[in-house]
């Protein structure tokens, strides 16, 4: 048995220019998607307050998020393929399936194994674009070349510098990571708020008013700096003529090509 059919290892051309797009048609589905942009917005407020504490390293407090936006991954992957997602994921990548389940199995897969990848990977930027409309709600998983958007915030690790330095120019280069990182960590709390303002509670929200909403975050790094970014993007309102009964892949859609024109101008999609 070779290595391919023992572990996931990746293939990131399901990704390119693809979202998967989920029905929001009963307040089950709504309340599930509220729930899960609410823990989305919680790590994120979880990450801001890690930064702001000197004896969090840095890369605990990107990690703490990450396993967050992993565990919301694997409960997608075993809702859509139950507990064997992972050899669902594989099976298609074999050529063995290529049904609807195998196809949206292999991009959340994908994306995970891309997730749980980035904290060893420099220059690999997590883009991902989430998009309500009425009666649906799109997630476009992305990863770009290098490591910060036009509008990241960028901040300082010392325990990922590689530079020797004296004692007088350490103590200083610390200071102002620590000084980078509270205001890293305010900007973070600050778009943590932004997700709940976009995706509002169902049962506390009239229809009219919650029935259009979409964020774009990134998150990278290169060496010992950081980066974090997320935007509010509004979904167009013309993309969708009919329907969708049950998830399905579709195009990224104008919004994704959008971002990527704005905010990633010197960056690449990766295949």
């Amino acid at each position: 048995m070779t290595e391919r059919r023992d572990r996931f290892t990746g293939d990131a051309s399901i990704l390119y220019h693809t979202a998967v797009r989920t029905p929001l048609s009963t307040k089950q589905a709504e309340r599930m998607f509220y729930e899960n942009m609410t823990n989305i917005a919680e790590a994120r407020e979880q990450r801001a307050e890690m930064l702001a504490d000197p004896d969090v390293p840095l890369l605990a407090a990107y990690e703490a998020e990450l396993d967050r936006v992993a565990a919301s991954f694997k409960r997608r992957l075993r809702r859509i393929a139950g507990e064997e997602y992972a050899e669902v994921a594989m099976a298609y990548h074999r050529g063995e399936r290529d049904d609807r389940i195998g196809r949206l199995t292999a991009y959340y897969m994908e994306g995970l194994w891309r997730i749980q990848e980035r904290t060893t990977i420099t220059d690999m930027l997590f883009f991902p674009l989430i998009l309500r409309y009425p009666d649906s709600f799109t997630v476009n998983v992305r990863f770009a070349s290098g490591y910060k958007t036009t509008e990241s915030v960028i901040y300082e690790s010392p325990e990922h510098s590689s530079e020797e330095l004296d004692d007088e120019h350490a103590e200083t280069y610390y200071n102002e990571s620590q000084y980078s990182q509270r205001e890293a960590a305010a900007y973070v709390r600050e778009t943590a708020q932004l997700i709940r303002e976009e995706f509002p509670d169902p049962d506390e929200t009239p229809f009219e008013d919650r029935k259009y909403g979409g964020i774009v975050s990134a998150g990278g790094r290169r060496e010992s700096a950081f980066s974090s970014m997320l935007t509010s993007v509004e979904p167009d309102p013309e993309r969708f003529d009919e329907p969708v009964s049950e998830p399905v892949l579709v195009d990224a859609g104008r919004e994704a090509e959008r971002t990527e024109q704005t905010l990633l101008p010197e960056c690449e999609i990766i295949l």
